[in-house]
């Protein structure tokens, strides 16, 4: 399994009541799925996609990542494991404004000390997968949202990544962009790569994911295809 989760729970405490984001979730999810995680605001899907991300820890429960339990890995294997396992789009670009769409790209590898002959050609590779190879030079500022959000995949595939976690990659996009991103992101599933996309638009979910799980109340309340 790319994915796989086992009774996996995530509770906050706010004041006197207990939170619970994710409440006793198992799901598996293969290699080369293309997976939307659905459901309305506050119903645990973005709590539950930091947790396969490693960026959140669990209450409870496991979490795997090809077959790598991220629940007992140190703070520097998961620093590791996200930097070579797994790529994440936000909805937020998180682009540095003064570096270059070039440099934004180029920045995760620097990060992982990989030389500069291997990043360039890295670079390269991942700009020309979202066809942006004639803005190498501009600054984010100098993009239209569409770029700026293809910017950002080009960053999260550049260390080659198995596993791409996506949290509303159109969400902040016009319709005809956000399709342009979807379309790019089926793409990139039909490489292999595994996709898991956090999104409140069923429409777009049913046109580009091969399987839907709908979360409510922290729990898994649905899991199938979209036919």
């Amino acid at each position: 399994m790319a994915i796989r989760t086992e009774r996996v729970a995530r509770h906050y405490q706010m004041g006197d009541g207990l939170v619970r984001a994710v409440d006793d979730v198992t799901i598996e999810v293969r290699p080369g799925e293309f997976v939307a995680l659905l459901g309305s605001s506050g119903s645990g899907k973005s709590t539950l996609l930091n947790l396969i991300a490693g960026l959140d820890r669990p209450t409870s429960g496991a979490i795997f990542a090809q077959d790598r339990n991220l629940a007992e890995m140190s703070s520097e294997d998961l620093a590791a494991h996200r930097s070579h396992t797994i790529g994440i789009v936000f909805q937020a670009f998180n682009l540095l404004p003064r570096m270059t769409l070039e440099e934004n790209v180029e920045l995760p590898l620097r990060l992982a000390e990989v030389s500069r002959q291997e990043r360039m050609a890295r670079v390269r590779e991942a700009i020309e997968r979202v066809r942006l190879t004639a803005r190498l030079s501009h600054r984010p500022g100098e993009l239209s949202g569409g770029e700026q959000q293809r910017t950002a995949l080009a960053r999260a595939l550049v260390n080659r990544p198995s596993i791409l976690l996506a949290d509303e990659p159109t969400g902040n996009l016009d319709s005809a962009t956000g399709e342009e991103i979807m379309r790019l992101l089926g793409e990139i599933n039909q490489t292999g790569m595994t996709i898991v996309m956090v999104t409140h638009e069923r429409p777009c979910a049913e046109r580009f994911a091969n399987r839907i799980l709908v979360m409510s109340d922290g729990k898994i309340v649905s899991d199938g295809g979209t036919a």
